[in-house]
């Protein structure tokens, strides 16, 4: 049967087009169907909104042509310091400090701001002639009996091999196929923005674990950060109600003084916690990936970077299929991906979930023991290594495209 391509993959974002990018490298065409709007041309305004790439994820923008196009606009993170306290006093002495400069590979990741990573995942995708772009389009129903099928709100109906699920944690692609979801609300609220500060960052980011929950300082180019701050449901409902002055006010006991004066840079948004796990990333014909399979706490800014860790075992998987002349969307082959990353995208969402459980707590014993188990990693070089190392994303097994 003649498909209009490969693969359908529903969601644009960013997991859609890397996705459909990776695919391409692999020899697979592909049709991305976004439910937004084509992105304006000219460049955007910065509205706040970055990213915390890990080296591993930046080795796979590099070898689907993304990084060369942003690299000019990212930040290194040199180092990575993180504390526990509570707003207004001074950090414990106890810190876990890990130094680019411990591994061989370079620094741990980079920051990106959205602007620039959605517009240069976009470029590329319309430079490939493997990729074809439906904007403004959305799914109503498909269809994965024999081929894959997806009927638009348009009535126009895409085939495939392949339908794959890039369309975040409320996934319609998983509903349709009765994929359930295990999870739980944390009860937090992240709020997000970005901030200008008078002193330099020197490509430092900082992780404060306070009692509502951990306060993350990434740095941006300039004298700018990124600022990731979890708090309960209700305080930050209420600090986004305030006024840009009064929200500073509250951040500014939390965030210190280390940096100098700090003034807002763009726009504030939050984002509900939680723990979101599909009970299987794979149905008939149809594979789940990013957000869609899994959403966990921001806690180890791990996200994105696991749904491009995603990516790059599927293209790997169905690359290697089609070099050996299988279905590529045949059961056996989806199975492979599936075993790849369940297990390792389960361990990093418990380990996550533990971590945000841990050190959203204000008992004494708990923080003593914590403190000192900082203390000791810290103190301890080999250790040291291993956690700069899984910061930066190569532990595991890794897919061809992060080695």
């Amino acid at each position: 049967m003649e498909h209009d391509s490969d693969i359908l993959i529903v969601g644009g974002g960013l997991n859609g087009p890397a996705t459909a990018l990776a695919l391409a490298h692999a020899g697979l065409t592909s049709t991305v169907i976004d439910a937004l709007p084509a992105a304006p041309r000219q460049d955007q305004d910065f509205d706040g909104r970055s990213y915390a790439l890990a080296l591993a994820s930046v080795r796979l923008l590099r070898r689907i042509g993304v990084w060369d196009h942003v690299a000019d606009h990212s930040q290194p993170m040199l180092e990575i310091k993180v504390t526990d306290g509570r707003a207004g006093e001074t950090p414990s002495p106890f810190l876990m400090h890990f130094d680019h400069a411990e591994i061989e590979e370079g620094p741990m990741g980079h920051m990106v701001e959205d602007r620039y990573l959605r517009r240069a995942l976009m470029d590329a995708m319309e430079a490939n002639p493997r990729i074809t772009v439906l904007n403004g389009e959305t799914v109503v129903a498909q269809d994965t009996d024999g081929t894959a099928r997806v009927t638009l709100a348009s009535g126009r109906v895409l085939t495939g091999s392949l339908l794959i699920g890039c369309d975040g944690r409320s996934s319609g692609t998983a509903e349709r196929a009765g994929i359930k979801r295990t999870g739980w609300d944390y009860g937090q609220t992240a709020l997000v923005c970005a901030i200008q500060h008078e002193k330099p960052h020197n490509g430092v980011a900082h992780q404060f674990f306070l009692p509502p929950g951990p306060l993350a300082i990434l740095p941006l180019p300039g004298n700018r950060s990124s600022i990731v701050w979890s708090e309960s449901a209700a305080n930050a409902a209420a600090f986004q109600a305030l006024s840009d002055d009064d929200y500073l006010t509250v951040l500014r006991p939390r965030f210190g003084d280390f940096l100098g004066d700090i003034s807002l840079a763009g726009k504030r948004f939050t984002y509900p916690l939680g723990l979101t796990v599909a009970d299987s990333f794979i149905a008939d014909r149809l594979a789940l990936v990013g957000d869609a399979a899994h959403g966990m706490h921001p806690i180890a800014g791990q996200g994105l970077n696991a749904g491009l860790r995603d990516i790059g075992a599927l293209a790997q998987v169905l690359g290697e299929a089609r070099a050996r002349g299988e279905d590529v969307a045949s059961i056996l082959v989806l199975r492979r991906y599936q075993e790849w990353r369940r297990f390792d995208t389960a361990s990093l969402a418990m380990a996550t979930d533990l971590s945000n459980r841990l050190f959203s707590s204000d008992n004494p014993l708990l923080r003593m023991a914590r403190d000192i188990g900082m203390g000791a990693i810290n103190a301890t070089p080999r250790l040291r290594r291993t956690f700069i190392r899984e910061a930066a994303g190569l532990t595991g097994d890794l897919p061809a495209l992060m080695r």
